[in-house]
């Protein structure tokens, strides 16, 4: 058996970011061999991270895949269990790892489990989720992939992790990276229901109708002007809830819409995810 030195130790300390005694005790179990008390640690860390999965996972973020030069693009939600570990550079990592590879997949991928067998595209030789066991091996929190989406075609993003935790995937044609970053940073802002107003849920902009409807004559309006009023206020709501007709936050003399077209993009659709909703 190779002695276990302290030298020994402390290398593989560096390599895993664990504990020293857990270092000391899986390379005098592995009989000093690296490779074999990484899969000890491994399987040490599965068994724990499996007493810990009903913990709660109420942080993360969104790991994001896009770009007008790339054919696809993704979004998916990492969750944990704590706040500091959304700053943490190999939890960044496997948030867009999961991304990247949820966007060059051929599959039909509709499950985490689907999701983490897939090949790691910054550890090579790895799947998703033996990158995910190893992180977890580090940190000791529990990780959970949450939602997830997949877009044809070019793609802008973009992912706010101060206060709320949103992320956007709109998918363009035109336009530049700068402008889908700009229209996804809106989108982050205000909250959109849907991309135009002939997109928005008929039955929603029917209540909305009755509402403003039941308002005006409460307020005593003229019954030849109700249905005028009600119309004009209705656009107030539709430029509310639909994207294109929102004022553009950075420029609200102009909608999205024609921001959108101004940098001869057009925008095709959009998910907004926001963290623990």
């Amino acid at each position: 058996m190779a002695e276990i030195t302290a030298a020994k130790v402390k290398a593989f300390r560096e390599r895993t970011g664990l504990p020293l005694m857990e270092c000391k005790s899986a390379l005098s179990e592995a009989g000093g061999d690296e490779d074999k008390a990484v899969a000890i640690l491994r399987e040490r860390g599965e068994k724990l991270e499996g007493k810990r999965g009903a913990r709660e996972t109420a942080f993360g973020r969104f790991g994001l895949y896009c770009g007008l030069d790339k054919s696809n693009g993704a979004m998916v939600e990492l969750k944990c269990e704590s706040a500091p570990v959304t700053q943490n550079e190999q939890f960044i990592n496997l948030c867009n790892d999961l991304a990247e590879g949820l966007a060059k997949s051929k599959g039909d991928i509709k499950t985490a489990d689907a999701l983490l067998a897939l090949p790691s595209p910054s550890k090579p030789g790895m799947t998703l989720g033996e990158q995910k066991a190893e992180l977890f091996n580090r940190i000791r929190e529990n990780f959970e992939v949450g939602r997830m989406c997949r877009m044809e075609g070019t793609c802008g993003g973009y992912s706010h992790n101060l206060g709320t935790v949103a992320g956007v995937l709109v998918q363009v044609e035109g336009g530049s990276d700068e402008a889908a970053k700009d229209v996804s940073m809106h989108i982050a802002a205000m909250r959109p229901v849907a991309l135009s107003k002939d997109d928005l849920d008929k039955a929603l902009v029917d209540q909305e109708r009755e509402f403003l409807r039941s308002a005006a004559i409460k307020e005593g309006k003229p019954a030849n002007i109700v249905d005028k009023m009600v119309e004009g206020r209705l656009q107030q709501f539709i430029a509310e809830k639909a994207l294109l007709a929102q004022p553009y936050v950075k420029d609200d003399k102009q909608s999205v819409g024609d921001f959108a077209k101004s940098k001869g993009m057009t925008v095709k659709k959009f998910e907004l995810y926001i963290l623990g909703q």
